[in-house]
């Protein structure tokens, strides 16, 4: 679990993206059956719906799971803000998310007014906590430091093969948590000889080392997506993975300077 901030999120999620339909909503229900119990959707996924359907099918108490969604940046105006959430709750059968997010920044954004009615959202119990998506750190910093917004949790594109050094070291400085997307590396990871190398001595999967790869780090949480309930479950099973300090050293020894996501309105990286 990732605690802080009076946060309470479970370090390993289930990411929706690129589902849609009966599709999803079957997916939703066998992770939670395995055992998921955070679950990340967003308003661009269009599948909110889906993962609504699930929650209230799975049968467990909705005090046991974290939810997250996102707002697009299409909708960073505060009536717009005002229309995605009331429409993503209702989609979603509840009445709050335990995590609300901007999904990406965008150059004509307002970040006070945008930051401001996410704040609404939290004193009206709409949002428990607040995120951001895909900010660097000087977005991070105007958000944090200069806005004085109670961000908790910026979730990034970051695998074995992508250095996020400085979104981490401010993070850590600032008591957030940094979320892994595409933490497989949209599937690039599964011929890596290092990692299948590493995988062999430890009777695990390639996927399954860059995830306890993630999840061994401090306030680093991941939320692979997975269709079938067989990847549902190995991923899950990297839980139970331990890697050593000589399966760190050849990691870090990977390239770092990959990135797989990058929409032509993303922000200056680090």
């Amino acid at each position: 679990m990732i605690t802080m901030q009076g946060l309470r999120m479970p370090k390993l999620g289930f990411g929706t993206y690129r589902m849609v339909g009966a599709e999803c909503q079957a997916a939703v229900e066998s992770a939670l059956g395995i055992g998921y119990r955070h679950i990340d959707t967003a308003q661009m996924y269009g599948n909110e719906a889906e993962v609504g359907a699930a929650l209230a099918n799975s049968g467990v108490p909705r005090d046991e799971i974290h939810l997250t969604t996102k707002v697009w940046w299409q909708s960073l105006a505060p009536a717009a803000m005002r229309d995605a959430m009331s429409a993503s709750l209702e989609k979603l059968r509840t009445d709050h998310v335990d995590l609300y997010m901007i999904h990406w920044p965008h150059p004509d954004m307002d970040l006070p007014a945008a930051l401001g009615q996410m704040i609404r959202f939290q004193q009206e119990g709409r949002a428990r906590h607040l995120g951001v998506c895909n900010f660097p750190t000087a977005l991070l910093r105007q958000a944090v430091e200069e806005i004085g917004a109670p961000i908790v949790v910026d979730q990034v594109e970051y695998h074995v093969l992508r250095d996020q050094s400085a979104v981490l070291d401010f993070a850590r400085i600032h008591e957030m948590a940094v979320v892994a997307h595409v933490p497989l590396a949209q599937g690039r990871l599964a011929d890596n000889p290092t990692l299948i190398e590493i995988g062999r001595k430890h009777g695990a999967t390639s996927a399954q080392v860059a995830l306890r790869w993630l999840l061994d780090q401090d306030n680093v949480g991941v939320i692979p997506k997975a269709k079938s309930a067989r990847n549902q479950i190995e991923n899950f099973a990297a839980l139970k993975v331990t890697l050593d300090d000589t399966d760190r050293a050849a990691i870090a020894s990977l390239p770092k300077d990959q990135r797989f996501v990058n929409p032509g309105f993303h922000p200056a990286w680090d």
